[in-house]
């Protein structure tokens, strides 16, 4: 069903285009040119981010984080066993699909740990990177409130989610 309906907007793209006789190659090169403008000024943060996240996690520096502050999960109601997850969402959507996938596959996906894993995963946003990626393609260069705000709002997500993990 879908299937057609790609060329038959390509065709209806090409149809107004020529209709109000607009240079399609000249468009797409300058599209092309300020995507790569784009990309360009991204890059550098989204390296950054990358680089912090393998430190965090070959350095032991996520484990000894985990240790600390499983007293304070616990009385959260946040299983200990997700804290690496607390810790690594923000930071990277992918590196927190590995730390969820771990969880899962040494508790079970439909372990307390292992709902409360997947509903953080959906329930929160990787921050830093969003945060410098959007910031960086509205050329914003202090977040001011952004962040905090942002942050917050994980552990907020964090809590619900190991709370609605236990209640369902």
């Amino acid at each position: 069903m879908t299937a057609p309906l790609i060329p038959a907007l390509f065709f209806l793209v090409s149809a107004l285009a020529l209709g109000r006789r607009v240079d399609v190659y000249a468009a797409l090169c300058d599209g092309g040119r300020e995507g790569l403008a784009l990309v360009g000024r991204i890059l550098p943060g989204l390296v950054l981010l990358l680089t912090a996240v393998e430190l965090l996690r070959a350095s032991g520096a996520l484990e000894a984080l985990t240790r600390l502050l499983s007293p304070a999960a616990a009385r959260l109601g946040i299983p200990p066993e997700t804290l690496p997850l607390l810790l690594v969402r923000p930071l990277s959507g992918s590196a927190a699909l590995a730390v969820g996938a771990d969880l899962m596959a040494v508790h079970g996906p439909d372990s307390p740990v292992g709902r409360t894993a997947a509903i953080m995963l959906g329930s929160t946003e990787t921050t830093f990177y969003t945060v410098s990626v959007y910031f960086s393609a509205a050329g914003i260069r202090k977040s001011r409130y952004a962040v905090p705000a942002a942050l917050a709002a994980d552990l907020t997500g964090f809590a619900a989610a190991a709370l609605f993990a236990r209640i369902l």
